[in-house]
Formats: C-alpha cells, structure tokens, sequence
C-alpha cells in the first residue's frame, strides 16, 4: 500500500490556535518549523523561556476546551488569531503580550490557573515531548475513532503536524525505532502519543462533544499518532510520499 501526505499543520502558539500549510522545510533536530514557537505560561508556572518545560506549566486546551476552537494566521513577526466567540486578534506575541492575554481571558475557565505571559525557548519548539518532535497521525486511524464513535471528527481534535493515508489503522505504532521517509526527509520514529482530554472538544466550537478517549480504550490504550524526529532534513508537501525504510 503506498501512503501520501494529506495535510500539513503547524500551532504557532501552543494550545492557541493551528494553521495549515502546503510545504514544510524541516531541519534535523528541530521543530517542524512555526510550530509550537511560543507558549502560554499559566499564573502558577514556573516556566522562564530558559528552558523546556512540561505541558503543565502552559495554557492548555485539557483544562481549558475553547482554545481548541483557535485558528490561526502568520505573517512575519505577527499573527492573527481567531475564534467563533471572539474578535480577530493580530498582535505581535514578543511584544505585545497585554493584548492577547485580554483576548484570551474570556476562554479561559474561572477556576483554572490564568494565563500569564507567552514565552519562548531560542532555538526549539514547545513540544509536549521534552525532545523537540513532529508528530506523524495516521487519516485511517482517525477514521477508526470516528466509527467506533458512530460520529464524524474534525482530524485538528488531534493537534498533528503531518497527517497521511493510505495505510491500515494503527499501522504507525509498528514504525517505533523505525525511519520513515516523507518526501525529501526522514524521520525516526520515537514513542506513541498518550492523548488527553484536549481531543474531546470540537474545534469547531471549543465544547466537549465527544469521548474520544474512551473510544481509543476500546483498542487497548490511549495513544493517537506518533512522536518522531528528524534526522535528514528536507522539504515536505501535500501529495508527498510516505515509506517505511
């Protein structure tokens, strides 16, 4: 069976907002680039931009389902953020942090931690994974969730960067210790991702509308795509071709 990339994604702001993209140029030992740039340190973190830190230090949409309904657009320094109960909102997040925290403050629950400052970390992305990862999800196994639902799922609950069909359901958790080519790179793929509650809202709307998780139990576990790193870099499109080497 031969798989091709479907869609190419990137979240500029981590939790806060996803944008599709037609080619990515990818570089051994980094990010996809654009993605997960900057992150959104909550009032009780300890997260400085020194340094990497874990998912929860940061703004995310498993305590707070409404930023999963955030779209976002980039241009040079700027973006432009969005959201079906709110005003566009294009800022510049190294300076002009007020700005968006007044934006973001009407999604954030009353009885979570409140969002505080973004930060970055020179250099890498802010990955749920303490390397820096690109994550690789599979259309068929998205499908498989969807069915077993009896629903229809927008693929953006998942949060990928690069998505591909062609292949089975779940073909992908055999590629661990694995490299994949995609297009003009190759990647090594590293772990399975152990998803959250972030996936049951729509993003769409930012509510819980579905118990995806409890329907990735009914397969035995809790993981949706992989975690994989790049090890030739290269350019990626939509259309490209996906083999296991």
């Amino acid at each position: 069976m031969t798989a091709e990339v479907t869609q190419l994604w990137r979240h500029p702001i981590k939790s806060h907002g996803r944008e599709a993209v037609q080619t990515v140029t990818v570089i051994p030992g980094q990010t996809m680039p654009g993605d997960r740039v900057w992150a959104v340190a909550h009032e009780a973190s300890k997260a400085d931009g020194s340094d990497w830190v874990p998912c929860a230090n940061f703004s995310r949409g498993a305590k707070a389902p409404q930023l999963m309904a955030i779209s976002a657009r980039s241009s040079g320094d700027t973006l432009t953020l969005s959201h079906p109960d709110r005003p566009d909102l294009t800022f510049a997040p190294d300076s002009e942090q007020q700005a968006f925290l007044d934006w973001v403050k009407p999604l954030m629950p009353a009885d979570r931690a409140a969002s505080a400052r973004i930060i970055r970390v020179p250099g890498r992305g802010m990955t749920d994974s303490e390397y820096p990862s690109v994550s690789l999800c599979n259309m068929a196994s998205h499908r498989a969730v969807s069915q077993k639902l009896g629903q229809e799922l927008s693929p953006l609950r998942w949060r990928g960067n690069i998505w591909f069909d062609g292949l089975p359901p779940w073909e992908e958790f055999d590629w661990l210790g694995r490299d994949v080519r995609i297009g003009g790179t190759i990647f090594r793929v590293r772990e399975r991702i152990t998803r959250c509650l972030a996936t049951t809202a729509n993003p769409d709307t930012g509510t819980r509308d579905a118990d995806t998780l409890g329907s990735l139990q009914t397969w035995g576990h809790q993981d949706f795509g992989v975690y994989a790193e790049v090890q030739e870099g290269g350019a990626i499109s939509v259309g490209d071709k996906v083999d296991l080497l």
